[in-house]
Order: structure tokens, then sequence, then C-alpha cells
């Protein structure tokens, strides 16, 4: 069956940097957009990042744009969320997902991964 399993979350200051990784099996990854997204406590689920299957485009939300940086290495069924300049904002747990011919639809997610920004 189908995994993604992250990790590298934690507890950072302001303004220090974390890199989470998403290991994948059970699928075909190099045919798979993934993405991240997050969830703060008591706020929906939302998207922060994706990457086409080859990695050649990639989408963040407005709010990481400039701080985040996705990427993915085929060869070993992973995908990286290098995240800098981290605020006390981005506090939530963080999901990876993997679709299917979209970077906007998804049909696998991970179990997540906290991370916690003190101020």
């Amino acid at each position: 069956q189908v995994q993604l399993v992250e990790s590298g979350g934690g507890l950072v200051q302001a303004g220090g940097s974390l890199r989470l990784s998403c290991a994948a099996s059970g699928l075909t990854f190099g045919s798979y957009a993934m993405g991240w997204f997050r969830q703060a406590p008591g706020k929906e689920r939302e998207f922060v990042a994706a990457i086409r299957e080859s990695g050649d485009s990639t989408g963040y939300s407005g709010s990481v744009k400039g701080r985040f940086t996705i990427s993915r290495d085929n060869a070993k069924n992973t995908v990286y969320l290098q995240m800098n300049s981290l605020k006390p904002e981005d506090t939530a747990v963080y999901y990876c997902a993997a679709g299917v011919g979209s970077m906007w639809k998804y049909d696998y997610w991970g179990q997540g991964t906290q991370v916690t920004v003190s101020s």
C-alpha cells in the first residue's frame, strides 16, 4: 500500500530553519506531483507548496514564497521542504501529499510532522 512518511519537524526559534522530508513507498514516485500542506490548531488545512513529477515546476502559497523551497529526489522517492526565516505563524502540523496528473489534486496523504516556532 501507499505510504508517505514525513520527518524533520521539531521546535525552532523564530528566524531559524528546518528541513522536512517525506519518504514515499508503494507508488511510482516519479509519476506523482507532490505537495506540502499544513494545519494549525483551530484552523483548516492549507496549501504550502507543490512540485511537478519531474521537478521542473513548483508553486507556493503567498505566505511562504521566498522563505520555503520544495524539491524532490526521484531516485530516493523523497520530497523535501526547506523552511527558512521561520515565523511563529508557521507553527502547524505539516503533511505531504501525492497526486497523479495535477499539482492541485491529491490522492494520498502522510500522517504529518509537527513544526513549532517559538518567538
